[in-house]
């Protein structure tokens, strides 16, 4: 079957991820399955380049922080008193944030970068925010999506329970 990477299908990748020095940023342990076509189930630079390809071929892509998780932003990050949070706290856990005053209503995952003596640090960055990433992808498996996958616009995992669907 000489099946290429289009519209309304649904695509398996294995790929890793970088910094532009070469260190490893994901080495893709699991590997993406997304429906192609402009579903914004994957990267716009991602898809463009793989759009035609076939099984066994890769690509090579190097997104700048903007075409990526965004660039750093400053203003993200926030100091909070230590007692507002649990005694176990350390540096990497996550908690959810509401949005700022006038921000629409999402909510943000902030990292606890840094604890002081009276003080937590929280960074609602992605951690990959701010950096140029280069992902290498190859296809491995191209399938046709479903009539539920396109009119949902996403790929469905056989485990998933309908309920979960939004």
């Amino acid at each position: 079957m000489n099946t290429q990477v289009a519209k309304n299908f649904v695509i398996t990748l294995d790929y890793h991820v970088t910094d532009p020095d070469g260190e490893v940023v994901d080495e893709g342990r699991e590997p993406l399955i997304y429906l192609h076509g402009g579903y914004d189930d994957i990267f716009p630079l991602i898809e463009e380049s793989l759009q035609g390809k076939k099984i066994g071929e890769s690509v090579k892509v190097k997104l700048q922080p903007d075409e990526a998780f965004g660039e750093y932003d400053a203003e993200m990050v926030q100091v909070e008193p230590r007692k507002d949070f649990p005694k176990e706290i350390e540096v990497g856990m996550q908690f959810e944030g509401g949005p700022e005053e006038g921000e629409e209503d999402e909510i943000v995952i902030y990292r606890v970068t840094e604890i002081a003596d009276d003080k937590v640090v929280l960074d609602g960055n992605h951690p990959l925010a701010g950096m140029a990433l280069i992902f290498t992808c190859t296809v491995t498996a191209i399938r046709p999506a479903s009539a539920e996958e396109l009119e949902h616009g996403h790929v469905h995992n056989p485990d998933d329970d309908e309920e979960t669907c939004h």
